[in-house]
């Protein structure tokens, strides 16, 4: 069970699976970035939905229209998604498939991308990706890079994409392509965090990623320190 607290809706509960993806700080942090964005309801896409959370929450709270479209590369997470979404009285399309292949066709007006951005090594040996696969690719920017690059043949004229850039991926790559295709690219916000206990055993392999600039990371008060921003693009 997860939960997730919204001042103006009360506690959320999300039921879970071992085989979906648990979610973590950076779903509360697209979560806090979309509501400061100041924007109408429009057509969302929840990609790399998980367990639903941040399509259901952002439904909860009015944020977007109704329903809410959400897809992952799980079959079961994409029925978790449909399952919470029932629970909390949201209506949602939800389906399986990698990135927008479920949705030739389809126009938003907003894409949440909430697909894996690690790099794969530290995937490997974090306490997130236990049951989960991760092929993001040896610096973690694959997947976003995709998501980035074909945002704009699924948005809506005047759409707009939400994006976690992990410092535990290639933050240069991420963002260079999508400067390269939007106008805008804006930070909303940065969230800072210390790597798990478990994940200090494998600091040189860490150190060995960071030396490559597939990640980065500061080492201050005996802790190794990571950070998730959000960033909003358009044109």
């Amino acid at each position: 069970m997860y939960k997730v607290a919204l001042d103006s809706v009360g506690e959320l509960e999300f039921t879970t699976r071992d085989d979906v993806f648990y979610p973590t700080g950076t779903s509360s942090a697209l979560i806090e970035a979309f509501r400061k964005y100041p924007s109408k309801p429009g057509k969302l896409l929840d990609l790399g939905c998980g367990t639903g959370v941040v399509g259901v929450a952002l439904s909860k709270l009015g944020l977007i229209q109704k329903p809410f479209f959400a897809s992952d590369l799980s079959v079961s997470a994409a029925d978790l998604t449909a399952q919470n979404a029932r629970i909390h009285g949201c209506e949602v399309v939800a389906k399986a498939g990698p990135l927008y292949e479920p949705w030739v066709g389809e126009r938003f007006d907003v894409i949440l991308d909430d697909v894996s951005g690690i790099a794969e090594e530290v995937a490997r040996v974090s306490p997130w990706f236990k049951n989960v696969s991760c092929s993001s690719g040896p610096d973690g920017a694959d997947l976003v890079v995709s998501v980035i690059e074909d945002a704009p043949r699924h948005l809506n004229p005047g759409g707009r994409l939400f994006f976690p850039v992990l410092s535990l991926s290639s933050e240069t790559r991420i963002l260079q392509s999508a400067q390269k295709m939007f106008r805008v690219v804006e930070r909303l916000l940065r969230k800072t965090w210390p790597l798990p206990d478990e994940m200090k055993e494998h600091t040189d392999l860490l150190r060995s990623l960071k030396g490559k600039g597939h990640i980065h990371f500061e080492e201050k008060f005996g802790m190794l320190l990571w950070h998730t921003d959000v960033y909003v693009a358009h044109d």
